[in-house]
């Protein structure tokens, strides 16, 4: 007779800290790739980052997802922790483990790429039309884990890889939509950053977009009783 395997804390804070620094430094490093041989074609440069961001959730949700669950993003800690699918003292270590896991993806792409590492952003990124995209592409991400976690767990990683490839074309803000990839962005100069005076407005738009997304799940898959259908 098997059992599921368990894993220590130290096991899913390290799953949790390895999958934000590959999805950072896909983000940073595709950028920096993105701008050396797009020539001034920024939308080409997008496009590489959308490919490999797409790319790299699929992969690093299917590895660490048994470990960890696969948050890499505090938004969906915080959706989790709503609903009562993680604790308190479990969600205020895996913020940690995503923000420095996230930092250290940012440092590693500039590495990897022959830039200084310590490099503060200048990319401006704040207006009310950026904040939205936030909230809606940080909802749209907690919906599709929510969605597929119910019906289709076995299409989660796929989901979301796609959704937010998707959504860095149809957001004004290309979809940071994870406050450790926000803080992430912030401490690179490069197409993907953002001015970290800019980064707390992405945050919280994206925590309330989390919450949304939350409350309407809960509203929406309900059960109703037959007196009761509305």
């Amino acid at each position: 007779m098997s059992t599921e395997p368990t894993f220590s804390m130290a096991q899913r804070l390290g799953a949790e800290a390895l999958g934000t620094m590959f999805l950072l430094a896909s983000i940073v490093g595709s950028g920096i790739m993105g701008e050396n041989l797009a020539g001034g074609n920024v939308a080409l440069a997008v496009f590489a980052v959308t490919l490999s961001v797409g790319c790299v959730l699929v992969v690093i949700i299917q590895m660490f997802g048994p470990i960890s669950g696969a948050h890499f993003n505090p938004a969906v800690t915080f959706a989790f922790l709503l609903r009562g699918q993680i604790s308190l003292k479990d969600a205020l270590l895996y913020v940690p483990a995503q923000i420095l896991g996230g930092i250290s993806g940012t440092l590693l792409a500039h590495a990897m790429f022959d830039r200084p590492l310590f490099v503060l952003s200048e990319t401006a990124r704040s207006s009310s039309g950026q904040w939205i995209s936030e909230a809606v592409a940080t909802f749209g991400l907690l919906a599709t884990v929510l969605y597929l976690l119910k019906w289709r767990p076995k299409m989660v990683a796929a989901g979301v890889g796609l959704y937010i490839a998707s959504a860095i074309w149809f957001t004004g803000s290309t979809a940071f939509a994870n406050p450790a990839v926000t803080i992430g962005r912030a401490l690179t100069d490069t197409l993907t950053g953002i001015d970290p005076d800019h980064a707390a407005a992405f945050i919280l738009a994206e925590f309330s977009g989390a919450a949304l997304a939350v409350w309407v799940f809960a509203w929406m898959t309900r059960p109703q009783s037959p007196d009761n259908e509305s």
